[in-house]
């Protein structure tokens, strides 16, 4: 066989359901049934009060709101044209925070700081500002924070850009998706290149030094001509940095309803579907572009290929970040927080989410608390995902189920996606495209539990 034929049967034989570990344990195998808000506060503050003053905490801010229903989508959102939902929303959040500063013993710093959706720039300049201006008199900023927003290309505007970056925000993330006419109107996200290229441009103007495109390989009617186009245009632009995400078709998912909007026939799957990854690696390595993790890129001037060369890449709910911070907290409809030792989602309706806050309660409707095993296993998938390669030569570092992930992995070894030493693992260039399937060894959760029915979206 030659090296396609050798590639296209390793993706038909490891393209499975799996999930894409911004989390260990993943979200459908929480211990709901075992956890309360009580202990998990107690997590917080005990996170708090030991890493504030040496790495600072992070927070995600969910901001919902869209105008218009984008059929690929599976993030959280409510669709509305009323822009009257924008002040009660923002002094929700201010309250969420409040409360979250009564459990803090000293002011927080503030390492890193993301706003995400929905779109978060469906929100007006002012209220934005108003918000962040919150969390700013209230906290600390560290040395050199990392600010920063998903910006639609549609409805950024340049009050947008200024009023963030009068505020600290250096880095912005445009979900671009595709160029191609038939691709836009599929997953009904109609957006010319001109308006990407405006903003990109206006961006460097005003002085952003690091900015993203987001692409998405796997969509309906996507084609190699057309991934080809959408690659060469965005090189064309030079972001900073890329994500290159593969689509996850998940219509199953409670309230993904946008992905029954298109046939099942229409999306390119298997080896059909990791070709259009390929080709557009290839030509993304061959403009410059580094891949730094799981459908990510970036040159070797941005920040996250920094955070490669300093071994201090971190992967969580925020996707890919530049440094680990212990506490993260989730402000907003469906956020989930991370205190390390456990996770805490909120309430994922506006309503619920609203009562509970008018009962001064922290909206968090379930989670999961990290046992010993949890937090090795965490950090041997976090070490896979963003070094390529994890060990268990240390105590800390070991568990003792390692004999049998290592035995399963022999096929993957043999298929030479991984080499295996005494103490050691590292994923091979072959192996970074099946770096989920190798996660999934360490998954003991998902051996565990074996899901009957579909939860994850395909990983190759």
């Amino acid at each position: 066989m030659n090296h396609l034929e050798d590639f296209y049967q390793l993706v038909h034989k490891y393209n499975v359901q799996g999930p894409r570990y911004t989390s260990y344990p993943t979200v459908p195998f929480w211990d709901e049934k075992n956890f309360t808000q009580q202990q998990y506060l107690q997590t917080l503050i005990r996170t708090f009060q030991e890493s504030n003053s040496k790495q600072g905490i992070s927070i995600y801010i969910h901001l919902p709101f869209c105008e218009s229903l984008c059929t690929f989508c599976g993030c959280n959102k409510r669709i509305t044209k009323n822009h009257g939902v924008e002040e009660p929303y923002i002094e929700l959040l201010k309250k969420e925070w409040n409360l979250y500063l009564e459990l803090f013993s000293e002011k927080p710093v503030i390492k890193e700081i993301h706003l995400g959706g929905g779109t978060p720039t469906f929100f007006s300049s002012k209220n934005l500002e108003n918000f962040i201006l919150h969390i700013f008199k209230t906290s600390k900023l560290s040395d050199e924070p990392e600010l920063g927003f998903e910006a639609h290309p549609n409805n950024t505007t340049i009050e947008h850009l200024k009023v963030l970056y009068d505020l600290g925000f250096r880095r912005l993330s445009m979900g671009v998706q595709d160029y191609d006419p038939i691709v836009q109107e599929a997953i009904h996200r109609i957006q010319p290149f001109e308006n990407v290229k405006i903003l990109t441009e206006l961006s460097r103007e005003i002085g952003y030094t690091s900015v993203s495109h987001d692409l998405v390989f796997g969509l309906p009617k996507q084609k190699l001509e057309g991934i080809k186009d959408t690659v060469l245009k965005t090189i064309e632009l030079n972001p900073d940095r890329l994500a290159f995400y593969s689509y996850a078709h998940v219509p199953w998912i409670d309230g993904i309803i946008g992905q029954r909007g298109f046939s099942e026939e229409d999306i390119p799957s298997g080896y059909e579907k990791r070709i259009l990854y390929e080709t557009g690696r290839k030509l993304f390595e061959e403009a410059g572009y580094i891949e730094i993790g799981m459908d990510h890129f970036a040159k070797p001037h941005d920040s996250l290929y920094q955070a490669v060369i300093n071994k201090t890449l971190h992967r969580n709910f925020m996707g890919y970040t530049i440094g680990f911070s212990q506490l993260m907290i989730g402000l907003g409809v469906s956020s989930i927080g991370d205190t390390w030792l456990g996770f805490g989602q909120n309430f994922k309706t506006l309503e619920q989410y609203e009562a509970s806050l008018q009962k001064n309660e922290l909206p968090i409707f379930r989670g999961h608390l990290l046992s010993e095993k949890d937090l090795i296993i965490r950090q041997h998938i976090l070490n896979i995902m963003c070094r390529w390669e994890t060990h268990w030569d240390q105590t800390e570092t070991y568990f003792p189920e390692i004999p049998q992930v290592l035995q399963e992995l022999k096929e993957a070894e043999k298929d030479g996606l991984v080499k295996i030493f005494n103490n050691y693992l590292k994923v091979t260039e072959l192996g970074k495209a099946f770096v989920r399937n190798i996660s999934m060894a360490f998954d003991l959760h998902l051996k565990e539990k074996q899901p009957q029915t579909k939860i994850f979206s395909m990983t190759v």
